[in-house]
């Protein structure tokens, strides 16, 4: 747990007009980043190094299509270095984003195969923790099953995926 610490409000006239604050959504409501005057940016937990995302296969992201945004936000950013919550800082983030962005489609292809015929949310979320290999517990379960209605949503919006209500049950299907 975080220790408390002083915050003053970015709205608030005392923020240091010298630090850049950077939209970064997708990950998170209204996650930030910030320009240094040195030229140094915290890109927050926008991005995952190849390893987590090896590990856990998904990361929390609250919308996709934000977060797919930020990526090639960040894809096209310069800076003397990146510093990332969860990978290594690097003066180029652009392939470690690229491996973000591929792993959110490569999630989102696997949804849709998944939904060949309709399914619903439960069995989507069953068939990702065993093909994924992942443990099921109470903060797995909300992490990723947020993460999940995070990718049906977006997969709806852009019409690769119907739902429709059958005997009473939401269920997903591929277009």
């Amino acid at each position: 747990m975080a220790q408390e610490s002083s915050v003053t409000d970015f709205l608030d006239k005392s923020f240091p007009k010298e630090i850049e604050i950077i939209s970064l959504s997708g990950h998170f409501f209204d996650m930030v980043g910030f320009r240094m005057p040195d030229d140094v940016v915290f890109l927050a937990d926008c991005i995952s190094s190849k390893e987590t995302l090896d590990k856990y296969a998904v990361s929390f992201i609250y919308d996709v299509g934000a977060y797919l945004e930020t990526l090639n936000k960040v894809e096209q950013m310069e800076a003397a270095m990146f510093v990332p919550a969860h990978a290594d800082a690097s003066a180029d983030v652009k392939e470690i984003v690229r491996y973000n962005r591929d792993k959110v489609h490569e999630v989102a292809e696997w949804i849709l195969s998944i939904c060949k015929k309709p399914i619903c949310f439960e069995q989507i979320l069953q068939e990702l923790f065993k093909d994924y290999g992942l443990s099921m517990n109470f903060e797995q379960y909300v992490l990723v099953g947020s993460t999940m209605r995070s990718y049906l949503s977006w997969l709806k919006d852009t019409g690769k995926l119907s739902a429709e209500f059958q005997d009473h049950m939401l269920l997903w299907q591929r277009v």
